[in-house]
């Protein structure tokens, strides 16, 4: 196994949502309490960040126009990311102050899919939602804290998790109608380990979860087989992504929210940037289309 090695000198109050643009050579990820857009290139020692006026749950790759689409606190915005103008959609919550959007990513059709959750009681009261050509379709009811939404390689199979069990669900997903069928466990994580936060997946539809609060990412073959465990030097990965050249880089982020001074004193790290060169080639994490309907 090739070194852990921290990338940059950022810290994070929680690192999130991270891609790759192969068109740009840069990684962009989110830092949700500091309400933070931020872009790395691989050939560039900068960090480049974007102050957002709300929190930033997440963030994906627009297909078709300049920027990015961003689920922020109370919308769905496009950001351009060379003017800095924001073009809102309001949220079906938008005036419930307590509800932000969190984890969301696109399906391989170019469907943004997202969560929503009570970021104060934490109560199954959200629900994950799929946006396309500026309208809201709520998919799924009874959410608490939506996680590890990411997609096959050829998108059959749609995966999603509730921050509130150390479960991941699996569900077969009609790539035509963007339905998702009937729910399958996928992985339980061992008690201590634990909850699945940020997920992504490799060419041969492995699925690579952050553990957050178990200090691990976790490969899991198709079957939901654990493949292999990866130790981080911090207790909170929160999500990750392959990148790079040959996309063969995984790129992790970590947080420091609710760490005490003392695991801070023990976690120097807490809150970096990592990358580990592996053997495997990743999956692009897909585009928004803006013309999907």
């Amino acid at each position: 196994m090739n070194p852990i090695e921290r990338v940059g000198d950022t810290r994070d109050v929680l690192g999130e949502s991270a891609f790759w643009s192969a068109a740009e050579q840069a990684l962009n990820w989110v830092d949700i309490r500091s309400q933070l857009i931020r872009r790395r290139k691989w050939s560039d020692d900068h960090t480049e960040s974007w102050p957002m006026p709300e929190l930033v749950g997440s963030i994906a790759p627009c297909a078709s126009r300049r920027g990015l689409i961003v689920a922020l606190r109370s919308a769905i915005a496009f950001f351009d990311t060379a003017t800095g103008a924001l073009e809102r959609f309001d949220a079906p919550h938008a005036g419930q102050p307590q509800m932000r959007f969190n984890d969301g990513k696109c399906d391989r059709q170019g469907r943004f899919w997202v969560g929503s959750m009570d970021d104060i009681g934490r109560g199954p009261v959200g629900a994950l939602y799929r946006f396309e050509a500026g309208r809201y379709t709520r998919v799924i009811e009874g959410v608490a804290v939506p996680n590890s939404l990411c997609f096959s390689p050829d998108g059959a199979t749609m995966y999603f998790a509730d921050g509130i069990e150390p479960v991941i669900w699996a569900f077969p997903f009609d790539t035509v109608t963007g339905e998702p069928g009937e729910r399958r466990l996928f992985a339980r994580l061992a008690p201590g380990a634990g909850i699945p936060d940020g997920a992504t997946v490799d060419r041969d539809g492995y699925l690579w979860s952050t553990q957050y609060g178990g200090g691990v990412v976790t490969r899991y073959a198709p079957n939901g087989r654990i493949d292999r465990v990866v130790p981080m030097p911090v207790t909170q990965p929160a999500s990750c992504t392959f990148g790079g050249p040959d996309m063969r880089t995984l790129f992790i982020t970590s947080a420091t929210r609710k760490l005490s001074e003392d695991a801070l004193q023990r976690q120097p790290l807490a809150g970096a940037l990592f990358s580990l060169h592996t053997d495997i080639e990743g999956c692009p994490e897909s585009s928004y289309a803006v013309g999907v309907r």
